[in-house]
């Protein structure tokens, strides 16, 4: 072990896939506590790294605590280090694999070679961002000039992260149109600089200044905004936090509501410090006078996985076959899902706690299979939840502390008290993982989860639906070797009659392959079961186990790539599939489906939205098929369709993340929520995730009026893999509780969702195209009934009074299904349009019950008519000149400088603001 292990504090700590969004960060008395700052294995062990995240987070600490009125900081705590909600600290927490589970991960640079600092933020304008990035070249503060002092661009991010804000710089479009003059994107307008070109070619470089194109008003291509090194604008972090002047978030004083840029797109126009006053952690908190002191670091590396699975055996597991089918996904969990070298005990209860097995370390099947004897085989007694929690903490504490250890527990049954038990939860530092199966399940369940950063999950008594295998098969570990980790290919069941078939196939792509796993379940008798590899070779040897009414086939060695087919005979019985399998090697990251709900309560009629995240590494999948399977407590199964598509409840296009508005609520309680994606003909790889929240890279800095240029930024090429990625995954997505839902038949309380996406041009001199793409009835699902279209010269009476701003003649707009391309062309009427004129647009969308979505996002068009150059005297032939020998610029030299003067009287109307 070198230098850099062996200094590092060691506490095991866990974290599990299905929590990735489950941050523990903790606000308290105005101080953040339980940020978790991870480093990729893939970093090289450098003590000088630790140092420089110490470094960039007490900068920011006070930068942090200006810049939001004395409110918020990096707070200052104790060494007693545990990993509970209401104790956990400031890590830095060193594991093989954490890009799931870290609130800021610390990698190498992206694929396309960047070192921009950015934040994973996959919902919407005031909804908590997944988690930041940085890389070890910008922690060593190689790139001052291109980002900024590294607290001050963590600061940036921080507000990324937690306040869900977003940036006030556009890449793509640097500069606008503003009552017929270009002003450059920025926030606030109270920054200086000048607009340059930098040209290079063949190793050297030179600058011009910026022209316009006559067709549009704007300047050409590679101009750039380039600041002024000394300012005395105190606005915008969001824009410029590198600017020595910046101290400041944008308000609604300050705030440039016309810019282009994706706070504007995002928020209604809203400045940053409104959105963050609109946050709960503002709500929390009032200003402090006391200047904070320095955060405190602790440093954590991983140990072994330890967990105790808290089963109840309690008289109503007797009913709807439960305790076998716990002995089904128990045996799966104990025989494939926990990794090689983890610890496990088990505790059963009923009226009390039962020890079945002390902490067993699984370095063999032996050691699985010593514990698949202990699972429960009878059921009886009344339900004491809390007599198996401590148990299951004694059993820990025998050969480690409960900090950062597992529980998961089972219960069918109601239990009024678990509540006495939650201070000893909270005090252990143990994540609490909770299985509710069936409708009686006692409702404190997800209180353990939410308190400990476990995870929720649900399964009803629709054995077809497979709900308990899946919630077992959820706990495979996030933070271990990623080529351990189980991998959920396939999860499906259906009931037969008379002999009918169950077929299906069931794709093993390169990624994955080792350890592979079929296992099937039945209610009654065996069934007939047949398997073929991709080669069409039938497999034979799957093992009958007839008590708990299961078999499997582990497949030898790596499963060949290609098309698994299945084919399951029965009659009168409920049949399960389940296939999982493990990386097929240590250094080709596999394909993952990670799913998750953006709340996990949901209060009708608000609706919820679905998410699932598909990578290879850091690529994002594209084009895939994706569906979510929603189950209520009423048996119902609702099927969506997730989409990619950067409209409706998917904050951007094409970034592997897919999602769905969730509005078919049937009754209240728990709703279980899997993913099924299916890579075929269409998917594609990207060999980045475009990166919608970051950092602005600095083009250069104007210091004693001379432009000092930076590096140009890594050109990011069009990065999408034509090669077809074929897979098939199945994720759960854990549970949500669903509460205020009236009896049947259900209101239409839904309205169309809002539209995102609507963009505007002008054709000719007065034809104003938009295009957006189609909300539904109900948020993002049916047809619109109608559409309202209404225009302002003003962007901020458009947004604030939009029932009186003009409306546009919609007769002939007939609204298309949720998700279609819209395009609509009007003429402007009853309106001033003239050159020079901007004018905004917005939508609403109605359903048929009159209910209408928010206003869209404000589209802008900025009619630039091209000043009329005088046309060129045509040159006479020469044969027919009267004076052969002289130019014809020598004879009228005006021409030429009537142009010049042409040129210049534009460049000067539409200067920089």
């Amino acid at each position: 072990m070198g230098p850099f292990k062996s200094s590092v504090f060691i506490l095991i700590l866990h974290l599990l896939e299905g929590a990735l969004s489950d941050s523990l960060i903790q606000l308290n008395n105005n101080g953040y506590e339980g940020i978790v700052i991870a480093i990729d294995p893939n970093v090289p062990e450098d003590e000088t790294l630790i140092q420089q995240i110490k470094d960039m987070v007490t900068q920011a600490s006070p930068y942090l605590f200006e810049a939001t009125g004395k409110r918020f900081y990096f707070k200052n705590t104790y060494k007693n280090v545990r990993i509970s909600s209401s104790s956990l600290k400031f890590h830095f927490l060193l594991m093989n694999m954490v890009n799931s589970f870290a609130d800021v991960l610390v990698a190498e640079s992206t694929p396309s070679g960047g070192d921009e600092p950015y934040t994973e933020h996959i919902g919407k304008c005031g909804d908590q961002g997944e988690r930041i990035h940085l890389t070890p070249h910008f922690l060593a503060g190689k790139q001052l000039k291109e980002y900024g002092p590294q607290g001050r661009a963590f600061v940036h991010e921080w507000a990324h992260l937690r306040w869900g804000v977003f940036d006030e710089y556009n890449n793509d479009e640097k500069f606008y149109l503003s009552n017929g003059r270009i002003q450059a994107v920025r926030c606030s307008v109270g920054i200086t600089g000048k607009t340059e070109v930098n040209k290079c070619q063949g190793g050297s470089c030179y600058t011009k200044r910026c022209t316009f194109n006559k067709a549009t008003g704007l300047y050409e291509k590679g101009c750039e905004f380039i600041p002024h090194s000394q300012q005395t604008e105190k606005a915008s972090i969001m824009f410029a936090q590198h600017v020595d002047s910046v101290v400041e978030f944008c308000t609604e004083q300050n705030h440039n509501k016309e810019a282009p840029n994706m706070q504007n797109t995002k928020c209604n126009l809203r400045s940053t410090w409104e959105v963050i006053r609109d946050s709960e952690d503002f709500k929390k908190t009032t200003p402090t006078t006391t200047q904070p002191p320095n955060p405190t670091f602790s440093l954590l590396q991983i140990g072994q996985r330890i967990v105790c699975l808290v089963l109840d055996k309690s008289g109503s597991m007797a009913t709807g076959n439960r305790l076998n089918r716990l002995n089904q996904a128990g045996q799966l969990f104990l025989l494939q899902i926990i990794e090689l070298r983890s610890w496990v005990g088990m505790v059963t209860f009923d009226s009390a706690a039962h020890v079945q097995s002390e902490l067993i370390q699984i370095n063999s099947g032996s050691d699985r299979d010593t514990l698949t004897k202990r699972l429960p085989t009878a059921a009886s007694g009344g339900t004491s939840i809390c007599s198996g929690l401590r148990s299951a903490f004694t059993v820990i504490k025998k050969k480690y502390p409960t900090d950062g250890s597992e529980i998961v527990l089972l219960t069918d049954g109601e239990d009024n008290t678990i509540s006495g038990c939650f201070n000893e939860v909270k005090q252990s530092g143990a994540i609490i993982h909770t299985v509710a199966l069936g409708p009686s399940a006692a409702r404190e369940l997800e209180e353990l989860s939410k308190m400990t950063g476990g995870l929720q999950t649900y399964a009803s008594d629709q054995v077809q639906n497979n709900g308990l295998i899946d919630a077992f098969g959820a706990l495979s570990s996030g933070n271990g070797v990623v080529s351990e980790r189980s991998i959920q290919l396939e999860s499906k069941g259906s009931t037969l009659q008379n002999s009918q078939w169950m077929n299906g196939t069931v794709i093993v792509d390169s990624t994955v392959g080792k350890d592979t796993l079929f296992l099937v379940t039945w209610t009654t008798q065996p069934p007939q079961i047949l398997l073929w590899d991709p080669s069409g070779q039938k497999q034979d040897g799957f093992v009958v186990d007839k008590n708990t009414k299961m078999a499997f086939l582990q497949i030898p060695g790596i499963a060949k790539v290609g098309t698994w087919k299945y084919s399951l005979q029965a009659s009168s019985q409920t049949l399960t599939l389940t296939v999982t399998s493990r990386a097929s090697s240590a250094t080709l990251p596999p394909i993952t489906v990670t799913s998750k709900m953006n709340k996990d309560t949901g209060k009708f009629p608000s609706p919820m939205i679905v998410y699932a995240n598909i990578r290879q590494g850091a690529s994002p999948i594209l084009r895939a098929s994706v569906t979510a399977l929603i189950e209520s407590e009423n048996g119902k199964t609702v099927t969506l369709e997730l989409l990619d598509n950067g409209a409706g409840a998917d904050a951007a296009k094409d970034d592997g993340v897919y999602s769905r508005y969730f509005t078919t609520y049937d009754t209240n309680g728990r709703y279980s929520v899997k993913v099924r994606a299916l890579g075929g003909v269409n998917a594609v790889r990207r060999r980045a995730i475009p990166q919608q929240s970051g950092v602005m890279y600095i083009p250069g800095w104007i210091e004693n009026d001379e432009i000092q240029w930076n590096p140009p930024r890594p050109e990011i090429e069009d990065d999408v893999q034509r090669k077809q990625v074929c897979f098939s995954r199945t994720s759960s997505g854990g549970s949500f509780v669903a509460s205020g839902v009236p009896n049947a038949p259900i209101p239409d309380l839904f309205p169309p969702c809002q539209i995102t996406d609507l963009k505007a041009e002008i054709h000719g001199h007065s034809l104003i195209n938009l295009t957006w793409t189609a909300p539904g009835d109900d948020y993002d699902h049916g047809t619109a009934h109608k559409y309202i279209i209404r225009i302002s010269t003003s962007i901020l009476d458009l947004r604030d009074k939009f029932n009186e701003s003009l409306q546009v003649n919609t007769t002939a707009l007939i609204p298309k299904e949720a998700n279609s391309e819209e395009v609509f062309l009007f003429k402007p009427e009853n309106i001033t349009f003239e050159n020079g004129t901007d004018l905004f647009i917005a939508i609403q969308a109605v359903d048929k019950v009159d209910l209408k979505s928010e206003i869209s996002n404000i589209a802008r068009v900025s009619l630039f008519i091209p000043p009329q150059t005088p046309p060129e005297t045509p040159s006479p032939d020469e044969t027919s000149a009267p004076c052969p020998n002289i130019s014809i610029n020598s004879t009228i030299p005006g021409i030429h400088i009537l142009k010049i003067m042409w040129k210049w009287i534009g460049e000067l109307q539409l200067s920089i603001g």
